[in-house]
């Protein structure tokens, strides 16, 4: 990952989205400053994952859809903004020791557990390599929950959550697919706590 080149493209973006739109931010001190974080948001655009990692202080390495790395531009630009390639619907093994390295590194790692964007914005299954993630990992699991429609000059919101408690989970030694049922009820929390007061 380049650095340089990724503060300046979260600056960039952070103008994008303060010239089309009205950005509403909630819960940023419920990022730690310096352990791992595994960041799970719900998915409603493509262009969540620029939104959701611009207004963070903190670097946020995003896990995105292999195909993104074989396109003409995105293939050479994208891993210097800290992404990594995930093979959707196959056990991807070089991808979970990517994002498990990171954690326990102390970096953000960014996932959208649905694996793909919802048409109907209504916040599907997860996978259960995030639970893998949360069990194999000390890292803090951050709920977030983008709240939208991206609509010209209306407003986005986006809510970080308080960090998950893993604790019992872990001790328990629970499945990777319990896991990440509780990380999308801590998702859907979110939504339901703030959608209403939104509109």
């Amino acid at each position: 990952m380049n650095r340089k080149l990724f503060h300046l493209g979260q600056a960039v973006c952070r103008m994008f989205f303060r010239l089309f739109y009205r950005v509403k931010i909630q819960g940023k001190q419920n990022i730690p400053e310096e352990q791992g974080v595994l960041l799970c948001s719900n998915h409603i655009h493509f262009l969540d994952p620029p939104l959701v990692g611009s207004f963070l202080k903190r670097e946020t390495r995003f896990m995105a859809k292999a195909e993104l790395f074989e396109a003409p531009i995105l293939k050479s630009l994208i891993p210097k903004f800290g992404a990594f390639p995930i093979n959707r619907g196959k056990s991807d093994r070089k991808a979970m020791r990517t994002g498990l390295k990171l954690l326990k590194e102390g970096e953000i790692v960014g996932v959208f557990p649905e694996g793909t964007r919802s048409k109907t914005g209504e916040l599907k299954k997860g996978l259960s390599g995030v639970g893998f993630f949360a069990l194999r990992s000390d890292a803090a699991v951050v709920p977030c929950a983008v709240i939208g429609p991206y609509r010209l000059f209306k407003t986005i919101h986006i809510i970080y959550g308080e960090p998950l408690n893993m604790d019992q989970l872990r001790e328990e030694k629970a499945s990777p697919e319990a896991t990440t049922e509780a990380i999308m009820r801590g998702i859907q929390d979110l939504i339901d706590a703030h959608k209403a007061s939104v509109k």
